[in-house]
This record gives structure tokens, C-alpha cells and sequence, in this order.
């Protein structure tokens, strides 16, 4: 697998009914050591983006490839268009939590492992115990959800998708639902996971958080990759107008 074949988009074509289009033809390459932060306006595909990439959305044409091998096809009409033994290996993290309400946060995280990869009961508890200690969050294993902040929540959702042990992770807007001491926090674990050479995916209002962990940002509108680049040149000297315009609006500047 050469550098930029970990994800490769070709041609993707994505759009909800006949009015809004949020995938025109888009084409993107993600090397396996990169941390893709996605930008754009509202409406430009960013979340479809990632969900697509889940496996929860279809896509209506174009193809996803994924560490070298085809994962999603949107012209197939025969047999299966996702790869779901590739899918497994790709964990998501929600902007609003998506813990499982009745159960607790042990429960929460050892369900999936048991059912996917067929990890005992006494494995998966102890491995949650791991990552839960990791984010400092060992005190909480019995606790239920709505017991917990919400960036303790969060915490827990990023610890249960780390589980099954992704090469891949995406986050959707994690911290825009959180008060602002909860944002930091949640921030530091996905810097953890930064330094430890995870590959990501970030879609992000948090142009600050942006540059401090991308390694390449990708600027997104009306469907397609307007401009990408090393965050110092995205958003110190942008080369397309539209980003220009979009990044004076975010960072206020003039």
C-alpha cells in the first residue's frame, strides 16, 4: 500500500432527493499518517461525508477505496456495495454521544467487541478497563450515561469506537455540543490519539483545534474539494478565493 492509497474517493456522487447535492463527483486521497480535518459551510457534505465513509449512508455513484482494496462502490447493482469485514475496521464518534442510554459504560463498551470480534466477556472487560483508565475515566465504569458530563460522554463514546481496535477513526463535530471546559478535554484525547499515528478523519467548526491537529486540511463547498494543503497554508495564505472568503467569515478576519 503506497502512501496515499489508505483512502481513496473516485468520482463520489452523493445527494438527497433532487435539490441538494452534496458530492459532486468529489475526489480525495488520504495517506495511512494523515489527520484530515474537514472545513466548509454548512451544507457542503462535510458529516455525509463521514457517514458515507461508516457505511451508513449509500452513495449514488463513484467508488471508496480503503488501505488498497475496494470498500464502497455506488454503481453496484449485483452483490454487496460495502466491504463489511473493511467496514469493521473504521470507528466513528457522533457529535451527540450515541451511548446506549440503559446501559452502563462498562456495558457500553464491551458490547461490541463481544459481537464482532467474539471477545470473551472477561477479555472485553478488562481491555475496557484499559481505555477507560487511559481517559481517566475508571472511576465511571458502572456509572449510566446520564450520569456523566458531556465530555465525559464523549470520552466514552471515543473509548467504546477504540474498542474494536480501528484503523480509522472519524469524529463529526465531537465538541460542538459541549460547554467550553468540556471541549479541551475531549480535545487532549484526541491529541493523544494524534500522537500515537492514528488516522483520522475531523469534520470541525474549531479552526483552532483544525491547525493544532491536522496534518492536511480540506476545504470543502457546493460538493467538492475546493482546496487542500498543510494547515499553515490554508489558513495563512490560501490559494482559492472561495476559501479566502469562507475563512475571513470564521475567523473574523478582514
Amino acid at each position: 500500500m503506497s502512501g496515499g492509497d489508505f483512502i481513496q474517493l473516485r468520482d463520489v456522487c452523493k445527494s438527497y432527493g433532487e435539490g441538494l447535492v452534496v458530492m459532486d463527483h468529489l475526489n480525495l486521497d488520504m495517506r495511512v499518517d494523515d489527520r484530515l480535518v474537514i472545513i466548509g459551510p454548512s451544507g457542503s457534505g462535510k458529516s455525509s461525508l463521514l457517514r458515507v465513509m461508516m457505511g451508513l449512508e449509500s452513495i449514488q455513484g463513484g467508488t471508496i477505496g480503503f488501505q488498497g482494496k475496494p470498500y464502497i462502490n455506488g454503481q453496484c447493482k449485483n452483490g454487496k456495495p460495502l466491504d463489511i469485514g473493511l467496514q469493521t475496521q473504521i470507528g466513528m464518534v457522533f457529535q451527540h454521544y450515541t451511548l446506549f442510554p440503559h446501559l452502563s459504560v462498562l456495558s457500553n463498551l464491551i458490547l461490541a467487541p463481544m459481537k464482532v470480534h467474539g471477545l470473551s466477556k472477561s477479555a472485553a472487560v478488562e481491555k475496557a478497563r484499559l481505555f477507560l483508565a487511559r481517559l481517566g475515566l475508571e472511576s465511571k465504569l458502572h456509572a449510566y450515561p446520564s450520569q456523566l458530563s458531556g465530555g465525559q460522554k464523549q470520552r466514552v463514546a471515543i473509548a467504546r469506537a477504540l474498542m474494536l481496535e480501528p484503523r480509522l477513526m472519524l469524529f463529526d463535530e465531537v465538541t460542538s455540543a459541549l460547554d467550553p471546559e468540556m471541549v479541551i478535554e475531549v480535545q487532549n484525547v484526541m491529541l493523544q490519539l494524534a500522537e500515537q499515528k492514528m488516522a483520522m478523519i475531523i469534520v470541525t467548526h474549531d479552526m483552532h483545534f483544525a491547525r493544532h491537529i491536522a496534518t492536511r486540511v480540506v476545504f470543502c463547498a457546493n460538493g467538492k474539494v475546493v482546496e487542500q494543503g498543510p494547515p499553515e497554508q490554508i489558513f495563512t495564505h490560501p490559494k482559492e478565493p472561495r476559501t479566502r472568503e469562507f475563512l475571513a467569515k470564521v475567523l473574523h478576519l478582514d
